[in-house]
């Protein structure tokens, strides 16, 4: 295993399409929810322990072997919102086509012919670590750390908030994410024996909500 390979993949400049999308901070803004570092802190550690530890655990599920189909499925299953589906999976074919140009990976080309318009992205991130020589817990912790990376780095633009503050604010949330990597990791591996029914199904009805809201937005910065 090479972590190095984590850095890569973790790196915000990693060309998946992140950057496009604020998970769900763009509409908090505006809602007025998120106004400054210490409401970006709220917003992001509800995220983190909600979103970000269904996604942790699918990832470190797909890093561990689990059959992405089935995961794919889970990760529906677990996303009412039509609009987060859609750009779970938008992101997802983005994420693959760096994937299979960093990583080349028979799974990866697998996972591509099977879902050719994308597979929810924390399934294609795992499948990614995998052929990465990384491990559920690598893959758990990129996830975690993007539930929240995404957030902060987006309220940079929409508020000017000093990133500083926002860097702050994911060092500060810094052992939680330990604790939901590894919350996430465990659970994958309880998949391996009792089916995807172990993940996860944290939910967070008004990310959800707001995501449908925002969809239909006639001007926005951020896809999601």
């Amino acid at each position: 295993m090479s972590r190095a390979a984590l850095l890569v993949l973790a790196d915000g400049r990693f060309p998946a399409g992140g950057h496009a999308h604020s998970g769900g901070a763009e509409a908090a803004v505006k809602a007025g929810r998120i106004s400054g570092a210490a409401s970006l802190e709220d917003f992001c550690r509800g995220r983190l322990n909600t979103a970000g530890l269904v996604s942790a655990a699918l990832a470190a599920a797909a890093a561990l072997g689990v059959d992405p189909a089935l995961l794919d499925s889970a990760a529906d299953a677990r996303t009412p919102s039509p609009a987060l589906r859609v750009a779970a999976r938008r992101l997802g074919r983005q994420l693959m086509r760096a994937a299979r140009a960093t990583w080349p990976s028979r799974e990866l080309d697998a996972l591509a012919r099977a879902f050719p318009k994308g597979a929810h992205q924390p399934v294609v991130l795992g499948l990614t670590a995998r052929a990465a020589g990384l491990g559920p817990e690598d893959a758990a912790y990129c996830s975690a750390y993007e539930s929240v990376s995404g957030p902060a780095t987006a309220t940079v633009r929409l508020l000017s908030l000093d990133p500083f503050d926002a860097t702050g604010v994911l060092a500060r949330l810094a052992p939680e994410l330990d604790v939901v990597a590894r919350a996430a990791a465990d659970a994958a591996r309880n998949v391996v024996d009792s089916g995807v029914d172990a993940l996860p199904s944290a939910s967070a009805p008004l990310l959800e909500i707001s995501a449908q809201a925002h969809a239909a937005w006639a001007v926005r910065l951020f896809a999601s």
